[in-house]
């Protein structure tokens, strides 16, 4: 039976030949082995997704960063095929939700009006406000906010797996593949710290749900069952949270 490295070489072989029958074949045969982690990986973050996201559409991106991985892997670095094509595949899924049409612009809208209303009180009390207080400086009421928020969770998407300026690669691939200058080293380091600061600013049921949903992977309903509370209020909390990570983070990048 082959090894990983000797269907991978194979397969590059092939790739730069005209015999298209048995290009196709190599790619069959990798694609039946790996199959099960794209189908995986596009099921995990479809389920943080509305419904109207596909995730046929979402499988078939995975596909292509599976091959993409492929086609960039080397066994030199010393990293695992799995682990580097995961990368490969989330960050395709990912570039492939960018592009997707779905989110309403109410939801934006919405969206919008909550950074405009957070970032008001901070500067009047220099404090991060509480969900009451945000609902307060929007002039509506508390159910409302919570309606916005709820509305909001499959917008608030953050991962290290972003495309950077004209880089073909993703940040998150990058790091597995070895690619790090000393300058990407210290940025990365720096970030690292900064969201660490503003995460423990967060409240506490804020933190848990940012480290359950982003560092362990579960899914909202997940996380509702372990902290026992309803998966809408968890959505809540998600998005109030990412929506104050991403406006420090703005505030560090801008700086």
């Amino acid at each position: 039976m082959l090894t990983l490295r000797s269907e991978i070489d194979r397969y590059k072989k092939t790739s730069r030949m005209t015999f298209e029958e048995e290009k196709t074949e190599c790619r069959e045969d990798l694609i039946l082995r790996y199959a099960p982690l794209v189908k995986y990986i596009a099921d995990r973050m479809a389920s943080r997704m509305p419904s109207n996201v596909s995730k046929d559409d979402l499988s078939s991106a995975g596909i292509i960063g599976l091959f993409d991985a492929i086609d960039n892997f080397d066994p030199g670095k010393g990293i695992k095929f799995e682990t580097y094509a995961s990368y490969r595949i989330r960050g395709a899924i990912l570039d492939e939700i960018r592009k997707l049409d779905w989110v309403p612009r109410t939801v934006r809208r919405d969206i919008q009006d909550i950074k405009t209303a957070i970032g008001a009180f901070q500067a009047r009390c220099g404090r991060d406000p509480e969900d009451h207080e945000i609902s307060g400086e929007m002039g509506v009421d508390l159910e409302t906010y919570y309606k916005m928020t709820g509305k909001a969770s499959g917008v608030n998407m953050v991962s290290l797996d972003e495309y950077q300026g004209d880089n073909s690669e993703t940040a998150v691939a990058r790091i597995a593949s070895g690619a790090l200058s000393p300058f990407d080293e210290y940025r990365r380091n720096e970030l690292k710290e900064v969201i660490a600061d503003v995460l423990s600013d967060l409240q506490e049921k804020e933190q848990m749900v940012i480290s359950l949903y982003y560092f362990d992977e579960l899914t909202l309903k997940e996380i509702a069952q372990i902290m026992e509370l309803t998966e809408s209020r968890i959505s809540q909390i998600h998005s109030k949270a990412v929506i104050m990570l991403r406006m420090k983070l703005k505030e560090y990048i801008e700086s």
